[in-house]
């Protein structure tokens, strides 16, 4: 059984320019022997026809099958499988040259005797080869490490020794049925598959089948083809089920090194995000400090100069009257008039007043957006649900920012009647979630929705500042905007209270 498997594994390691050699020794070796062994002389004939066809013809299938990328290795089910199908190659080549040289020398057609010879050697090669090549690629190309071959000898132990100890036991009183004994001798093939993949499985099996041999043996039962059978069955489903452990077991450890190196890559983009939103809540509070300073320029600045004027205005409409040039003093003093409402209107829009001295509720009831819509036509409808003082300061003026502009665009843009909104405010797991719906009647969006200005966009960019949720839907008439805010309450509000 072994020679075939030894030379196929020796040639399947070994490169190609070392071929000859190795052929040649085998070749020499074989004369050496059957010249020691035939007493009557040296015969040419068995020499060329018996012993010579054998290792050509493996040699030849195996250098093809290397060209055509077979690799010695046991490192995938697809590798297992090629060389499985590579093995028997070889041995069906060997048979066919063997079926041809004993008719071409006996001159006699092949009969079913010689047919079953033939079989009969077909299996134990493939036999041979399987317990032979998984080691020799082992040694060559696939060590294991020190660790794994510790743990190998400590399985060997702990599972390998009571199962031969168990065996040879059985052999010694008679078992009835010696396949009960085949078939508790690859439970440790098994084992040693899942444990140790194609390794542990090459290792096990070459045990066992010694194991095997030495139970027939002492039982003085001759060897069996069933044996043969058992041991190709059970070594081939061993090996490639250990190879497909093994693969699993990489697959495995490069899905966590994978899941790794994402689970970095998520800590880095959490932490790029954080730095992005505190930037992002910086310009927002940054753009409204600049906003309540310019309010508070332009009131100190053009405001005052505004009363001062219309004072003094005051002052001197008894000169105009007696000069005849009172109705100059009215139409400065209307001048002025609408000055002061534009100014009081850019001061709104910057920052309105009312949002700091009554806070973001009141603001939102009584405050510009009210009297912006009411000034067009359109009816407003607010429904304002939780506590606002829940909220920060950045999460408040995101708040009011967000409906000021979805009213500015209801006026400018949509041609809509009507404008609602509602928000809603609580706690939920320690923070603060803001809900805010806001709707009109109008014509609705453009398709596809605007990307750039100051609108949608501008919008868009305030809540995802701070962390929230913006979604835009189109509906039969009008649009609808849902926003989800979620802040952390001011340090000054007491955190156990909802």
């Amino acid at each position: 059984m072994l020679p075939f498997g030894l030379r196929f594994a020796v040639l399947l390691v070994t490169p190609l320019r070392q071929w000859p050699w190795l052929l040649g020794g085998e070749l020499v070796a074989t004369a050496l022997v059957d010249l020691h062994t035939v007493h009557r002389g040296w015969d040419w004939l068995t020499f060329l026809a018996g012993d010579l066809p054998v290792p050509l013809t493996v040699a030849a299938v195996l250098a093809i099958l290397r060209r055509a990328s077979l690799r010695a290795s046991l490192r995938t089910p697809e590798d297992t499988t090629r060389l499985f199908l590579s093995i028997v190659l070889a041995i069906a080549a060997t048979a066919a040259v063997e079926a041809t040289t004993l008719s071409l020398i006996h001159q006699v057609a092949v009969s079913d005797m010689i047919w079953n010879w033939l079989g009969q050697q077909m299996l134990d090669h493939y036999v041979g080869t399987l317990l032979v090549a998984p080691l020799v690629v082992m040694l060559a190309r696939a060590r294991p490490s020190p660790r794994a071959l510790a743990a190998l000898l400590m399985d060997g132990m702990l599972v390998m020794l009571p199962t031969i100890a168990l065996l040879l036991m059985l052999a010694r009183h008679g078992a009835p049925q010696p396949q009960l004994a085949r078939v508790l001798a690859l439970a440790p093939v098994l084992f040693f598959a899942f444990r140790h993949g194609w390794r542990g499985a090459s290792l096990a099996l070459s045990i066992t089948s010694l194991t095997l041999a030495t139970v027939d043996h002492s039982l003085g039962r001759p060897v069996e083809t069933f044996s043969h059978l058992f041991l190709a069955i059970a070594g081939t489903g061993a090996l490639m089920l250990g190879s497909a452990c093994d693969a699993l077991r990489r697959t495995s450890v490069r899905l966590a090194e994978q899941n790794r190196r994402l689970e970095a890559a998520n800590r880095r983009l959490d932490r790029l995000t954080r730095q992005l939103r505190q930037a992002a809540r910086g310009n927002l509070q940054s753009e409204e400090n600049l906003r309540r300073h310019l309010a508070a320029e332009l009131h100190d600045e053009f405001g005052q100069n505004i009363a001062a004027i219309q004072t003094r205005l005051k002052l001197v409409e008894g000169r105009l009257r007696s000069a005849g040039i009172d109705d100059l003093g009215t139409s400065i003093h209307a001048i002025l008039v609408h000055m002061r409402r534009v100014l009081h209107r850019v001061m709104d829009d910057l920052r309105p007043a009312v949002l700091d001295e009554f806070g973001l509720f009141r603001a939102l009831e009584e405050g510009p957006i009210r009297e912006l819509l009411h000034a067009a036509g359109m009816q407003y409808t607010c429904q304002l649900h939780g506590d606002a003082r829940l909220l920060d300061e950045e999460t408040g003026n995101t708040i009011y920012r967000l409906v000021q502009e979805s009213a500015t665009n209801a006026v400018r843009h949509a041609g809509a009647g009507s404008f609602r909104f509602r928000l809603r405010i609580g706690r939920r797991h320690g923070a603060v979630l803001a809900l805010l719906d806001i709707r009109d009647d109008g014509v609705g969006l453009p398709e596809p929705l605007p990307r750039g200005g100051r609108g949608l966009q501008g919008m868009r960019d305030r809540v995802l500042a701070l962390g929230g949720l913006f979604t835009v839907r189109r509906e039969s008439a009008g649009t609808h905007l849902r926003i989800l805010l979620v802040g952390q309450p001011p340090p000054s509000w007491q955190r156990g209270r909802d």
